[in-house]
């Protein structure tokens, strides 16, 4: 006998299970009956909360961004911290190591998952770029940036970092020492700020990651 349950509670069973078997098996090797199975439920009641399997993987995607791009707002929106000290955050908030964003990521990185990999990319390209370019908005009236493009240059910033920062690129510990660098040093070209000027805030937030990690 079947369990009724309210209908989110249901959907997010139907994503839950599907996100373990897009892992599992990947996109393509999942077929819905591998997802009726796994929560034991009718066809009926899956077409009734997805039309597709697609439109599944579009609800992965779009649940691990509203999660990704909360936090980011979250550490915009605190004003208590200095200015580039945010900026800095809010791009390792898109590093997302724990929960479902983990499971998601490893699903991203597999070969038959370059389309659920492609969709989360350009998610976070459109959500994350115009939170950064309203603090550097507020940063260009505090005298702190120089640019007449706030929304090209985290546009460009951004871009690299999912490009080159990617969990699929293949790098040396050294290799991404001087790519960090680099990327560093182009982020205070593109925003006019004084060279070195970022340098102590990565390092403030860098050393708070690590203290948590070692709680």
């Amino acid at each position: 006998m079947r369990v009724v349950k309210e209908a989110d509670e249901r959907k997010n069973e139907i994503l839950d299970a599907a996100n373990e078997l897009f892992g599992q098996k990947g996109f393509d090797g999942t077929s819905t009956n591998d997802i009726l199975e796994k929560v034991d439920i009718a066809r009926g009641t899956l077409y009734y909360h997805f039309k597709s399997k697609e439109e599944i993987l579009n609800a992965l995607i779009e649940r691990y961004n509203i999660r990704l791009l909360s936090a980011a707002q979250k550490i915009a929106s605190n004003t208590g911290l200095p200015i580039n000290e945010r900026i800095i955050r809010v791009i390792m908030a898109l590093n997302v190591n724990n929960g479902s964003g983990k499971e998601i990521i490893a699903q991203m990185h597999k070969p038959q998952n370059a389309l659920m990999h492609q969709k989360t990319q350009k998610a976070i390209l459109n959500g994350i770029t115009p939170i950064l370019a309203e603090i550097i908005k507020e940063g260009i009236e505090q005298g702190l940036f120089n640019t007449s493009f706030p929304y090209e240059c985290i546009e460009m910033i951004i871009t690299y970092a999912n490009t080159v920062f990617d969990n699929d690129m293949e790098m040396t510990d050294e290799e991404r020492s001087e790519r960090i660098k680099a990327f560093i040093f182009n982020i205070e070209r593109l925003l006019g700020v004084e060279s070195g000027g970022l340098i102590p805030c990565l390092m403030k937030v860098f050393d708070s990651e690590s203290e948590k990690e070692h709680e």
